[in-house]
């Protein structure tokens, strides 16, 4: 159904373009390479025939595939985002291209000894036999989510080879800067004009999510007086110190490392400190909206507990939600989970359904009014040098879509 050569061209000739996204920027999209893949998928998105092909001043890349039907079907729409992490480099992907893997060690790069092994990351046992595509051990590979955008441009590509295929309207929309979770901030849901769509942003084969985490950032400060060391007895007041107290207060089993499934987390990002000033990230996370307001409320109520313990505030916290669990919203609109469900069954994929441990651009959208369950790309180890990717699961996530438009299509004749 799908040439494989083209999908691995097709993928290989996105994730070797620099689209790394920076936090610290206010611009959208974050950073101006960005521009680069956004005006070559507009190009592409032409070639293959989409109509209505625009790109808007924040790099939002949209274009339409006609019905080809007669009868009124609601207009899907398929998602995916453009930019890689800024959590490890994109610059200079060098993919390689693993043929028939045969389950054993893949040497990354020989010089620094780095390996992909399946001793350490035991789902390379699953695409024994299969392509896989991998880093060369120095960077990311982009797989988040340039699979995604593979997988959407070949589907529309195939609809349009295959006018035989009957779909209604579909849209599709790539994105700048998901992942510094502003991936939906611009993106302009009446001009989209879907009743609903999927972001193709899961991992590995038969994923289906509807359901991620609510999430908040947090920001501490804590201040301290610096003296000199030889005289400071009574005076000095070391922040480090402090901050440390904060940390080991939290519960320390209630991290990303020890957690699963639908357990939260408190997950220190980042600290700086000197003796005067120590400055603490966190990110907060809970699929629970009752246990995330909680997790939110502990740091407040510990932040008033540490300043009481002194004569003057010594600590402020800033504490900003960043998204919340979409199921509440995809819930009520089951029918479009059923019908991928339902697509996934029909190409002999195992749909496995469970909640993302992170966040999607389909819920900020299914909060602004597009509903937007999500659905494996098919890579694995994101944002890092162990990244991978099987191309028979770009395959299947193509047709996926394929199918998904023309299941669509039959249930509203």
């Amino acid at each position: 159904m799908i040439e494989k050569q083209h999908i691995i061209n097709r993928f290989v000739s996105y994730v070797t373009v620099d689209t790394e996204s920076d936090p610290e920027s206010n611009t959208t999209p974050s950073t101006n390479k960005q521009w680069d893949l956004a005006k070559e998928l507009t190009k592409e998105l032409k070639a293959i025939g989409m109509t209505n092909v625009q790109i808007d001043d924040n790099a939002y890349v949209m274009a339409t595939l006609p019905s080809n039907v007669d009868h009124e079907v609601p207009v899907i729409g398929f998602v995916s985002h453009f930019d890689t992490s800024p959590d490890f480099t994109g610059a200079n992907v060098k993919p390689q291209i693993i043929e028939d893997y045969d389950g054993k060690d893949i040497v990354l790069n020989k010089e620094e000894d780095i390996v992909l092994s399946p001793d350490y990351f035991e789902d390379l046992l699953q695409y024994k036999g299969q392509t896989l595509i991998t880093t060369d051990g120095n960077t990311l590979l982009g797989a988040d989510d340039k699979a995604g955008i593979t997988e959407i441009m070949s589907a529309m590509e195939y609809l349009l080879q295959h006018p035989e295929i009957k779909h209604g309207t579909i849209k599709v929309c790539f994105t700048p800067d998901e992942e510094i979770g502003r991936g939906a901030h611009k993106f302009d849901i009446k001009e989209f004009g879907a009743a609903w769509a999927y972001t193709m942003d899961g991992s590995q084969i038969g994923e289906l999510e509807y359901e991620n985490f609510n999430a908040a950032g947090a920001k501490i400060k804590v201040k301290g007086k610096i003296v000199h060391p030889g005289y400071a007895k009574g005076k000095m007041v070391n922040s480090m110190y402090i901050a440390q107290d904060f940390i080991n207060s939290l519960p320390r089993l209630e991290t990303p490392e020890h957690t699963e499934g639908r357990q939260g987390f408190f997950h220190l990002t980042q600290i700086n400190g000197k003796v005067e000033e120590t400055n603490l990230n966190y990110i907060i996370r809970d699929h629970d909206k009752t246990h995330f307001e909680a997790r939110k409320q502990m740091m407040l109520d510990l932040v008033e507990e540490i300043n009481s313990q002194h004569d003057k505030e010594v600590i402020e916290i800033e504490i900003k939600d960043q998204y919340f669990n979409m199921r509440e919203k995809v819930e009520p609109v089951m029918h479009i989970v059923d019908i991928a469900e339902e697509a996934m069954k029909e190409i002999g994929i195992k749909p496995l359904i469970k909640p993302i441990r992170g966040g999607t651009d389909g819920s900020q959208l299914s909060f602004m009014g597009l509903p937007c369950p999500n659905i494996f790309a098919g890579g694995h180890n994101f944002h890092g040098r162990y990244e991978y990717v099987p191309v028979e699961s770009m395959i299947k996530a193509t047709e996926v879509i394929v199918k998904i438009a023309e299941l669509t299509a039959k249930k509203y004749v």
